[in-house]
């Protein structure tokens, strides 16, 4: 039998996790999704590391489906796709009630306790 808790870790991905665990990473997907669709060397200029270690970055978060690539001549445009991260708000938000409601479950057994 599946619980809500499965259901809702098993709509987030590992990948994205992963993909937003680095610092570098997640500056890249912020400048996408706040500037839009960029090129390789757009973002290597503001990233402050090598294209090589952008191209890398950049393939995580393909991987992780939070960006996509569209071939443009010679360059290819990397933009964010932000609705990726939807089953990771979810997983927040449930883990946040989760977590409130036993803290709340706390707090009435120590009021119960104390009278």
């Amino acid at each position: 039998m599946q619980t809500v808790a499965n259901v809702v870790s098993n709509q987030v991905s590992d990948e994205i996790f992963k993909a937003l665990a680095d610092p570098t990473r997640r500056a890249i997907f912020e400048r996408l999704a706040r500037d839009g669709a960029q090129t390789v060397r757009a973002l290597t200029d503001q990233a402050g590391v090598s294209q090589p270690a952008v191209s890398k970055h950049l393939r995580v978060l393909k991987q992780a489906q939070l960006v996509i690539d569209r071939p443009e001549g010679r360059e290819t445009h990397y933009s964010a796709q932000p609705l990726a991260l939807s089953a990771l708000r979810d997983w927040v938000s449930f883990y946040g009630a989760f977590w409130n409601d036993r803290i709340d479950d706390l707090e009435s057994l120590l009021k119960r306790m104390d009278q």
